[in-house]
């Protein structure tokens, strides 16, 4: 086989995954300009024959799509940035004080991420009200979302810091720097790709998250827009193009982040694969 067959091969694979992995998200936005008639029309028609573009209007006004939204960001945003400030310095202290008992402890935090948010929200849910956290739902299930993705966080960017060479750190201070003063001046400018990488990881998850709002959280003002999107659940009837609409609004920012940042992204997951 020749390089440039192999290359065709390399290239129609790459464009028939990609075809796999993107049609879910253009069947959504299909499917959200569509009537009832035409959604369970047979065979189904993969361009609508009648676009329905003020469903989007509709949905934002009658949903009260910014108020979720906002408070999506809010929480999000918060957790986001509890877990960078307090999980880069974890990450940093893990990549540079090697130990078996360090990689014992790192495993046993990890084994957090195995338990599901549903086995943990009613411990959780205990706990918070015994210590009056529930007064205050939006905190609270932004430290629900932290204790969950803190250790994500960590294993990835302590791959990043791993990384960084140590040489730098000691030639920053033998010129007299503090050892914060290098971490801060020196290691977190280097590991930028990976932080950002895994903070826009735990940023999506937060962004969707929905067991510890849909418990935590009974004001409906607070609530963000994964509990939004339930409401369309009726018991006898489900209204499927208006949930289209609303996935779509919903996704569509975290859909544009990556684009804009998919660069750094890539740069960001391969950081911490090669010494």
């Amino acid at each position: 086989m020749t390089p440039k067959t192999r290359n065709t091969l390399l290239i129609a694979c790459g464009l028939v995954l990609a075809a796999i992995y993107l049609f879910p998200l253009y069947w959504m936005y299909v499917t959200a300009l569509k009537t009832s008639t035409a959604m369970f029309a047979a065979p189904p028609s993969f361009v609508p024959p009648n676009p329905q573009w003020d469903v989007f209007a509709g949905v934002w006004v009658e949903r009260h799509m910014a108020t979720y939204l906002k408070n999506s960001l809010i929480i999000a945003s918060c957790a986001v940035l509890f877990i960078a400030t307090l999980g880069s310095g974890c990450a940093y202290v893990l990549a540079r004080y090697r130990s078996v008992w360090v990689d014992v402890g790192l495993f046993l935090v990890l084994m957090l991420q195995v338990l599901p948010a549903s086995l943990m929200v009613t411990p959780i849910f205990v706990g918070f009200s015994q210590i009056g956290l529930l007064d205050y739902p939006r905190i609270a299930v932004i430290v629900a979302i932290t204790a969950k993705a803190m250790p994500f966080f960590v294993v990835l960017v302590r791959a990043t810091f791993m990384n960084v060479p140590a040489e730098l750190e000691e030639a920053a201070l033998v010129d007299g720097n503090s050892r914060f003063g290098a971490f801060i001046h020196i290691v977190l400018p280097l590991a930028r790709n990976g932080i950002l990488v895994s903070a826009l990881l735990i940023f999506m998850q937060a962004f969707g998250e929905f067991v510890y709002s849909k418990s935590l959280i009974q004001d409906v003002e607070l609530q963000p827009a994964s509990v939004g999107l339930s409401t369309f659940m009726g018991p006898n009837s489900v209204d499927w193009n208006r949930i289209m609409a609303y996935a779509s609004i919903y996704v569509t920012p975290i859909l544009a982040a990556f684009v804009l940042l998919q660069r750094k992204i890539v740069s960001g997951l391969t950081s911490g694969a090669l010494k």
